[in-house]
């Protein structure tokens, strides 16, 4: 059963606008089991050009799924994000179910369909090229230039400073993001 945690920012949440959020993101439910229990944390923006961004996050006990998607029209976004969650949601449910029937697993939280409209979209899940690489000490700053240079989005290296693993990547607003292993 999904609750919803719903916010706007620069927009006041209607009635309307709530109703139609529960309507279409209450119907990726029929791809869980009744048991499930999570809340869907959707956030409304505004933005000054009068575009909207809608992101949705569900975050499960097996997984954590999330999507955006930002157009000139409030309830267009909705419906697009609610488009690219159930696309994910179909992805997993391939996967899982195939290796449930694999295994003989059992008490899956999806509901087994036979036929679920993925059409062999499982070949995006293949790993084509291995890669080694040696993990080099640096600082963070340093990193990213040596993802500029290489003209990659992610780069990964060995913080000198702590000796982890750590990554640097290019964000889609073209400032750099810091991943820390633990």
């Amino acid at each position: 059963m999904l609750k919803f945690n719903i916010r706007g920012e620069n927009v006041e949440v209607t009635e309307s606008i709530r109703d139609y959020v529960v309507k279409r993101i209450s119907k990726l439910q029929k791809f869980f089991k009744d048991s499930v229990e999570a809340t869907a944390h959707v956030n409304l923006k505004v933005y000054p050009n009068r575009t909207y961004k809608v992101e949705v996050t569900i975050p499960l006990p097996y997984l954590t799924l999330r999507a955006e998607e930002t157009s000139n029209d409030m309830y267009g976004s909705i419906d697009l994000v609610t488009d690219k969650l159930e696309r994910q949601i179909r992805k997993y449910k391939t996967k899982v179910n195939r290796k449930s029937r694999e295994k003989g697993l059992k008490n899956l939280e999806f509901i087994p369909s036979d036929n679920d409209g993925t059409d062999g979209q499982d070949d995006e899940l293949k790993i084509v090229r291995t890669k080694q690489v040696s993990l080099k000490p640096m600082d963070p700053e340093e990193a990213v230039l040596q993802m500029d240079m290489l003209g990659h989005n992610f780069f990964i290296f060995q913080d000198a400073e702590t000796n982890g693993t750590s990554i640097v990547y290019r964000r889609n607003d073209g400032r750099y993001g810091l991943i820390e292993a633990e």
